[in-house]
Order: C-alpha cells, then sequence, then structure tokens
C-alpha cells in the first residue's frame, strides 16, 4: 500500500494513509490530493455548463491556469482578496468577481462534504492500532479542523466579513479505521491469498452517518454449492478490507471490495469486532463481498452463494461486485446464513427472531423469543415494549435483534443466544421520533427511499452470550385479523401444532426484498435452513419435545402488521398483551 493515497469511487472519497497526513494549510492546498478533489469538481462544473466557472475570466481551464488557481487559493488562506493580486500577478483574473469566487468555495467545500468520507490507516510496522485512543481520535479530528478552518480563513478574505453562525459539521472523514496485515493460520493453503488484505482493528465513526446505497432492497436466496468461491476470487489486497467479526460464539472474517467499503464499515454498528486473541486459530467463516469479473455468475440459479469446506471445518459465502447487490440486506444475511450453516452442523437450532430478557414491576421476569421472517413485526413489537416500559418494565434487555442459536444446556434446558450486537431496522416502522433518539449512534440508510434503514447498536456482545433460558417462544404472525377464535397471543397445545405453525413461516411481505402479498419461507428463515431442510426437520423435532416438556409457552402472536392500519397499533397491542400475560402467570 502507498504511503498515500485518495481514490474518488462513486460517491466514496477514500484516503489511505500509512504515515502521517497534511498538518498545516499549505500543505493541504499544496497537496495532490486536493488538486485531485479540484480537478473532479472543476470537471462536473463543466458537464453542467456552470457559471461559477466565470471565474476562469474566459481562459482555458488547464493544468497552468488550476495551478494558478491553487496558488490564489492558498494565498487567500493568508491575506485578504485586495492583497492577493499585488503577490501574484496572474491571481487577479479570479478576484474580478468576488461574489463568484465566493460562491465557487461554497461549492468545492459542498463537493468535498457530499462524498462518503474514509480514512483508513495502514498501520504496518507502526503499532498505531496498540496507541491510545487519543492519538488515533486527534490524528482524524485535526484533519477535520484543519479543512474547516482553510475554508473560513478563505471565505473570510474573500467576503471581508466574518458569520455570526459557526456551523461545526464533520468536513474530514465521516468513518476512519486502522487496519494491519495480519497472518491468519489457516490449515489449507488455498486461504493464503487473502492475508494480504488488511484486517480492522479500531473504528471511529462520527455519527450520525447517511449512506446511499446503490440498492434499497434485497433480491433472491442465498444457494448452497458444491465449490470453494475462495478458489475463483481474485482480491488485489489495495482494494480490500476485512472486518474480522463476531458472530454468536462464531469468528467470521468479513471481506469486502473498495466499491462497498461504506457498507462494510457499517458493520461497526452491527457486530462485534474480534479482538486480537480471537483471531489466534483458524476463523470458523469467511464471506468474500465483492468477487469481481462475473465468478459467481455460473455457481448457481442466482449468485449470492456459500460453501461447507468439511475439509477445514469452515463455511464460505461469496456475493458479487455490482451494484445490484450494493445493500446492507446482503452483506448482514449472508453473514448470518453461515452463523446459522454453523449452528446447525453443530446440532443446535438457529432461529430467525427477536429475544428479549424482561423484568417488570413485583420482580416478574421472563424471557421471550419471537420468530418471524423479515416485516413479521419482532422488532416493532420490542418497540412496543420500550414504549410501555415506563409503566410497566424496570429492565429490558435485547439478546438478539434478527438471528440467534438455541442450545440444551446440561439440564435439558432451552437456552438462547443473540448474534448482533446491532439492529438494523425500517425507520417506518419504528415509532414516531424513536430514531431520532439514536441519531447520536447511528447509520442512516437511503432515507429518502422506500424500505429506508438505520443502523444503530442496541445491547452487548456479553449479553448476546451469556445465554438465557427460553421462557416464551412465539411465531410473529403479520397477516392475520384477531378475533375471538384468533387471540393477540394463542398457546399452541402440542410439539406438532407447533411444529406446523413454525414450519411454514408465513408472512404477509412488507416490500423489504422483492417478495409481496402472503408469502411462506421454512421455518421463516430462508438464511441456511432450507439448504438443510433435512437436517433442520430433525434438530427443530427434538428441539420443540424439549419446548414442551420444559413448559415453554410456545405459541403464536398477531402483530397485524402486514395489515393496512395497524402498522403501529398491532405491535403494541401484542405487546401489552404479552405483558398481561407474563404478569399474571405463576412463573
Amino acid at each position: 500500500m502507498q504511503k498515500s493515497t485518495l481514490r474518488i469511487v462513486g460517491n466514496k472519497a477514500v484516503l489511505n494513509i500509512r504515515e502521517r497526513m497534511c498538518e498545516t494549510p499549505d500543505e493541504m492546498l499544496s497537496g495532490e490530493k486536493f488538486r485531485m478533489v479540484l480537478e473532479h469538481c472543476i470537471c462536473g462544473l463543466k458537464s453542467k455548463e456552470s457559471p461559477l466557472l466565470s471565474i476562469f475570466g474566459g481562459q482555458p481551464v488547464d493544468e497552468e491556469t488550476i495551478g494558478d488557481l491553487v496558488k490564489t487559493l492558498s494565498l487567500l488562506e493568508k491575506y485578504e482578496s485586495q492583497v492577493v493580486p499585488h503577490i501574484y500577478e496572474k491571481s487577479a483574473v479570479f478576484l474580478r468577481d468576488l461574489h463568484v469566487l465566493n460562491g465557487f468555495v461554497e461549492h468545492l467545500y459542498d463537493y468535498w462534504r457530499h462524498f462518503d468520507r474514509f480514512i483508513i490507516n495502514d498501520s504496518e510496522g507502526d503499532r498505531l492500532d496498540k496507541r491510545p485512543y487519543r492519538t488515533f481520535n486527534e490524528t482524524i479530528e485535526h484533519l477535520t479542523h484543519l479543512i474547516r478552518g482553510v475554508y473560513r480563513r478563505i471565505q473570510e478574505n474573500i467576503t471581508g466579513t466574518r458569520p455570526t453562525v459557526y456551523r461545526q459539521v464533520p468536513a474530514g472523514a465521516e468513518m476512519a479505521v486502522i487496519s494491519l496485515p495480519r497472518e491468519v493460520r489457516w490449515n489449507d493453503e488455498r486461504y493464503n491469498k487473502l492475508n494480504g488484505v488488511q484486517l480492522i482493528r479500531q473504528i471511529l465513526i462520527y455519527p450520525p452517518l447517511v449512506i446511499q446505497q446503490p440498492m434499497n432492497k434485497r433480491t433472491g436466496d442465498f444457494k448452497k454449492i458444491d465449490q470453494n468461491p475462495v478458489d475463483l476470487a481474485d482480491l488485489n489486497p489495495v482494494d480490500w478490507l476485512c472486518f474480522p467479526a463476531k458472530v454468536g460464539k462464531y469468528i467470521i472474517l468479513i471481506y469486502f471490495h473498495l466499491n462497498f467499503f461504506e457498507l462494510g464499515l457499517a458493520l461497526c454498528n452491527l457486530f462485534q469486532l474480534a479482538e486480537d486473541s480471537d483471531l489466534e486459530r483458524q476463523p470458523d467463516a469467511v464471506f468474500l463481498y465483492g468477487v469481481g469479473d462475473g465468478k459467481l455468475d455460473n455457481l448457481a440459479s442466482y449468485p449470492t452463494v456459500f460453501y461447507h469446506d468439511r475439509a477445514n471445518s469452515m463455511f464460505v459465502g461469496a456475493v458479487p461486485d455490482r451494484n445490484e447487490f450494493g445493500y446492507f440486506g446482503y452483506l448482514k444475511k449472508m453473514t448470518l446464513t453461515l452463523h446459522n450453516s454453523l449452528v446447525m452442523d453443530a446440532g443446535n437450532m438457529p432461529f430467525h427472531g427477536a429475544m428479549v430478557r424482561i423484568l417488570l414491576h413485583g420482580n416478574k421476569e421472563a424471557n421471550i423469543l419471537m420468530m418471524g421472517d423479515t416485516g413479521a413485526g419482532k422488532s416493532e413489537t420490542l418497540e412496543a415494549f420500550r414504549v410501555l416500559g415506563e409503566k410497566h418494565i424496570r429492565e429490558l434487555k435485547i439478546i438478539a435483534d434478527d438471528m440467534g442459536s438455541i442450545e440444551i444446556d446440561g439440564e435439558g434446558n432451552p437456552i438462547g443466544y443473540g448474534t448482533e450486537t446491532g439492529a438494523f431496522l425500517r425507520l417506518d416502522d419504528l415509532q414516531p421520533g424513536y430514531a431520532y433518539g439514536h441519531l447520536d449512534r447511528s447509520i442512516i440508510m437511503n432515507p429518502s427511499q422506500t424500505n429506508a434503514r438505520i443502523v444503530f447498536p442496541v445491547t452487548t456482545y456479553e449479553t448476546v452470550m451469556r445465554g438465557h433460558k427460553i421462557d416464551y417462544i412465539l411465531y410473529a404472525n403479520n397477516y392475520e385479523e384477531v378475533d375471538n377464535d384468533h387471540p393477540v397471543i394463542e398457546r399452541l397445545d402440542t410439539p406438532e401444532k407447533a411444529m406446523e405453525v413454525f414450519r411454514s413461516g408465513a408472512v404477509m411481505s412488507k416490500g423489504t426484498t422483492t417478495s409481496t402479498g402472503l408469502v411462506n419461507s421454512y421455518f421463516a428463515n430462508i438464511f441456511g435452513p432450507p439448504e438443510y431442510v433435512d437436517l433442520h426437520d430433525s434438530i427443530a423435532e427434538r428441539y420443540f419435545r424439549t419446548f414442551f416438556s420444559k413448559g415453554v409457552f410456545v405459541g403464536q402472536m398477531r402483530t397485524r402488521l402486514g395489515i393496512s392500519g395497524y402498522e403501529t397499533t398491532g405491535p403494541k397491542a401484542a405487546a401489552a398483551e404479552l405483558l398481561r400475560i407474563i404478569e399474571t402467570s405463576n412463573k
């Protein structure tokens, strides 16, 4: 990796640094990176035939005149506009109309800020990851202050005035990472090609971060194949990063391509970053997000694929490098597919659902698992619990927001575990104002489009992995009306009947994928189990018998989220009824 590079790819500006960044205005304005941004900006103005180009006074906009503009801006950072032509004669053309020049500077500043901006700090040989957080933070903060300060001083020297309101907008990077080269101890040398990719060791984020994904929904299934995608992938280490994730009890190395940097780095709000000690062994799974050159196109009916490397006790997932796969759901759900496959391979039961621990006033408590497909109302019911919390709930802890696993302990009790430490939620389905309460920690995706999403942390890894005895297992039914024969909470009386309800996986689609209307998916979980139906059935039958023998409340919860008019009131009614059942139970 070069000492310092700036790459502009689509709407991303990625700054790779190894040593120091520019520290003074002169260094910044005379540097090749500023020149690169300036030239990109001017090119955009040319395509629009912008009146702002009149600052060049009809001169050809070539390297020489751009150089003159850079010199002029450098002087304006130090001196008032009337002084500059006396120092550099060629600046006079740019200073003929100060109003237009000021507009150009404002546009240049906004042009830089419109990018999703990332700093990748390659600390090889420097061990920057071992420095105090303060050092890393101050380095990134300095760039923000430098850019913002240069912009303000140039504008003040052009206009001769000072603003009365200063807005401390983030002008540097929106996300920054420390990455390190690290050789993973693979059992098979075919994976050695991955060792050139740097592993993320620290991440700094300036929320709220708004990301415009190329797509706003996910399409298709994840297909199990008989060929290892690693054999097909060509990885240029300069174009890739690795987020080593703790997904439940498993370590999954998530490699993502430059084209998807904004999505890959957003993983910091969803999964726990693995520690150095976690990386001393071979990972449990590998995920390549952004495999190019059509290498995955002919492996299955849909090119989002995964492979079970039995010889090395690993799973491998892969998604192509195309805009149609530029949606965070592909990144999250393939990771969870690998997790689910690992869980089943160990003889345990994965679930697609939310699990929460509730402590009520009067010391009543319950661990509740709500299974259901995307849009069934799991997360929305959790939100309703929070709304009701002041009156009924002393403490609410999220164990699993979207995916988890169940194991049987030494006493035969079903124990629930989570996977994610964050939540990936539809903005439209949240209680009014709830998202705004989390903006200080959030990443927002495609806010102006259908299926706008927000990602923010909701729990800790310690809570996810503690293991909690399950008291209630409910299927989230979002499509049935409530009446005398169909109560909000319905307890099922046999393992067979329960298996029938959960296995059918019926849900009214909310449009988060390309599915519409009432659809069915095996156990409301297309992420792994359908590829292992026989194995999953045998595990589920054993587990459901255990649920009933241990007195777990097994039933379905009618959230009505898929019925028009009940998007808010349905989950709220389900949450209220469940709280009533818990309060009146004998447990």
